[in-house]
């Protein structure tokens, strides 16, 4: 029989992408999506299936991280052999401006998602997405061992739904485990996300819809990746024999000011005619530097990336250049990458 996954978070980049290869592995998949009075599934429309049509095999359930009951529910009716814990809020920088409701959502959910596993006695693998940020000011490289110093309130919610993770494995004898994400980009990060904003704004200022690029830190070096490479990752973690908690990264170091630089050479133009600083970008708080050490994964998951940072920056300028033609042109709109 098919395996069944349940994804929160589905209709996020990673999730939209996770949703996508445990479908092409002959999966049933399940997803966790809030009621909206707008669509916000345009990530999924490559994959949607019309739930009145024979042999469907993706499911959408209104819910939320916030309502345990429902999530009891859920479970107990879909009974999934995995769980990928996805949803969050998941900007650093909103954080600083939310930190209670990230704390709750980011945070407090992971543990009410895991308490709901048990209240609903399903014996299922979970994933959670834990994220690099948790290393914080600790310099790099960092790896599955390296101390916690998180610098954000979303650091320290994703710390929390680490650590408690980590507690519900131990304590209870769940398969649980943590994927520690470096960061990872797409066609399909959202339109605030720094590698996301500087790749639309390129191709803006190269159609002339537009004349600046107001920035924060351009001198914070990163580890980026990219996602479609990390989903499989995901996927694999729940794949080993016994679970333990891994890193996914490049080990690539790039800095905010060189994925800007090659975004725009890319695009035929010079950055430092349009990029201007804008300290109201600048976290309280800063990280400087996150690099990380995926020789765990690859050597118990054989899992490796290849997209580097460069050619990501290219990836997604090319994306958003397309996207808006299609946009002042009237076609349909599809998020690819």
């Amino acid at each position: 029989m098919a395996k069944t996954a349940f994804i929160t978070g589905i209709t996020g980049q990673d999730g939209s992408y996770l949703a996508e290869l445990l479908l092409e592995k002959g999966y049933e998949v399940h997803g966790l999506i809030r009621r909206s009075s707008s669509f916000n599934t345009e990530r999924l429309d490559a994959i949607y299936q019309d739930p009145h049509v024979a042999n469907q095999r993706l499911f959408l359930h209104f819910g939320d991280l916030n309502d345990g009951v429902t999530l009891i529910n859920l479970l107990r009716e879909i009974n999934p052999d995995e769980v990928y814990n996805l949803g969050a809020q998941s900007h650093v920088r909103v954080s600083f401006d939310q930190p209670v409701f990230t704390g709750d959502v980011t945070g407090v959910a992971a543990m009410r998602l895991l308490e709901a596993v048990r209240a609903a006695g399903v014996r299922t693998k979970i994933y959670q997405a834990s994220s690099s940020e948790m290393f914080g000011a600790t310099p790099p490289p960092q790896d599955e061992n390296t101390p916690f110093y998180p610098r954000s309130p979303y650091g320290a919610a994703k710390l929390y739904a680490y650590w408690v993770t980590r507690n519900y494995r131990e304590a209870y004898d769940l398969y649980a485990v943590n994927g520690i994400l470096f960061n990872h980009e797409s066609p399909r990060r959202g339109n605030t996300f720094v590698t996301r904003k500087v790749t639309r704004a390129v191709a803006r200022i190269q159609a002339g819809l537009q004349d600046e690029l107001h920035m924060g830190n351009l001198d914070a070096v990163r580890d980026w990746g990219y996602a479609p490479e990390f989903v499989e990752g995901m996927w694999r973690m729940l794949q080993a024999p016994t679970p333990t908690d891994y890193v996914l990264a490049t080990g690539f170091a790039y800095s905010v000011k060189e994925f800007v630089q090659t975004s725009f050479e890319h695009a035929g133009l010079d950055w430092e005619k349009y990029v201007k600083h804008d300290q109201r970008y600048e976290r309280p708080t800063e990280v400087d530097a996150l690099i990380g050490d995926y020789s765990k994964a690859k050597n118990e998951l054989g899992w490796e990336p290849k997209v580097m940072a460069p050619e990501l920056a290219r990836i997604m300028v090319d994306a958003d250049i397309q996207l808006l033609d299609d946009e002042r042109s009237g076609r349909r709109i599809r998020l690819d990458g």
